[in-house]
C-alpha cells in the first residue's frame, strides 16, 4: 500500500508515533551545552534563546542598528546591487560557533541546527516572495574539498517552507578564489568580481533571491546580483542565515 494511500488521521497518528520513536531512541540533545533539547531540534531552549536575532537592521543590507531604518548610512551613499535583504540573525555568539562547525568542520548536524532556526524564523523577509531561490555556489575545487555547499544545503528547508523553487545549477562559480574571511572589504570585492555566470539555457524568472550562510560586507552577493541583472531580472533579493556587524559594534 502506497503511503497516499493511508487515511490522513492514520497518516498523523503513524508520523506522531514515529516522532515518539525517534525521541525515545535518539533523545534531541542541545550542540552547543549537552542539555536536552528541543522537540525536533539539537539545541534546548536556553541556547536558542541566545541566538543573537537581526531584530534592528537596515531594510537595505540587513545591517545590524541600534534602530530599524530602511537604508544604512552606507547604502544611501552606495546603494547595493540588490533590492532587499534578509538576515534573520546577527553573526556572533553562539551562533558563530555553529556556523564555524558546520562551515569548517563538515559538522552537519549544526547545519541541520541552523536550517532549522531560520526554517522556524517568524519574520518573513518582505510581502512579496521571490519566484526562485538560487545557492551561492561553491567552486568545484572546493566542493570536491568540503563535500557539500552550506548556501545550499541552508537554502533546501528555505525553499520547502516557503513553497519555492530551488535551482541549484542557476549560478556556477566560473573560477576560483580566495576565501573571502582572509580578505578586507576592497580585497573581497575584487576576489569575486566576474567569479560568477550563470548555467548556459537557464531561464531566471523576473523575480529571484540569491541564498547565503552569512553576509559580511555583500561583497559575494553582490556579484551574484550584479549577475543577475545581466539576464533581464528585474528584482534581486538577498537572503542570508546571519549579517555580521561592523567591527567593535
Amino acid at each position: 500500500m502506497e503511503c497516499a494511500d493511508v487515511n490522513p488521521v492514520c497518516r498523523r497518528a503513524l508520523l506522531t508515533g514515529c516522532r515518539g520513536v525517534h525521541d525515545f531512541l535518539l533523545p534531541w540533545h542541545c550542540l552547543l551545552c549537552g542539555a536536552h533539547g528541543m522537540p525536533g531540534l539539537d539545541l534546548c531552549a536556553d541556547c536558542a534563546a541566545d541566538m543573537p536575532r537581526n531584530l534592528s537592521c537596515c531594510g537595505h543590507c540587513a545591517l545590524p542598528l541600534p534602530a530599524a531604518a530602511a537604508s544604512c548610512g552606507h547604502c544611501l551613499r552606495h546603494p547595493p546591487t540588490w533590492d532587499a535583504a534578509w538576515a534573520p540573525f546577527r553573526y556572533g555568539w553562539p551562533l558563530d560557533r555553529l556556523e564555524t562547525r558546520y562551515k569548517f568542520a563538515g559538522d552537519l548536524a549544526a547545519g541541520r541546527v541552523l536550517a532549522t532556526l531560520w526554517e522556524r524564523e517568524p519574520v518573513l523577509p518582505s510581502s512579496a516572495l521571490p519566484q526562485v531561490l538560487l545557492p551561492v555556489p561553491l567552486h568545484r575545487g572546493r566542493l570536491r574539498r568540503r563535500g557539500f555547499n552550506q548556501a545550499l544545503e541552508l537554502a533546501r528547508p528555505l525553499a520547502r517552507a516557503f513553497g519555492l523553487p530551488l535551482h541549484a545549477q542557476a549560478l556556477c562559480r566560473v573560477r576560483a578564489t580566495q576565501a573571502q574571511s582572509d580578505l578586507d572589504a576592497a580585497s573581497r570585492r575584487r576576489n569575486v568580481r566576474h567569479a560568477f555566470a550563470v548555467a548556459p539555457g537557464t531561464h531566471l524568472p523576473g523575480h529571484v533571491a540569491v541564498v547565503d550562510d552569512v553576509m559580511t560586507t555583500g561583497a559575494t552577493l553582490a556579484e551574484c546580483a550584479r549577475v543577475r541583472r545581466q539576464y533581464g531580472v528585474a528584482r534581486v533579493d538577498v537572503w542570508a542565515l546571519a549579517r555580521a556587524p561592523l567591527p567593535g559594534t
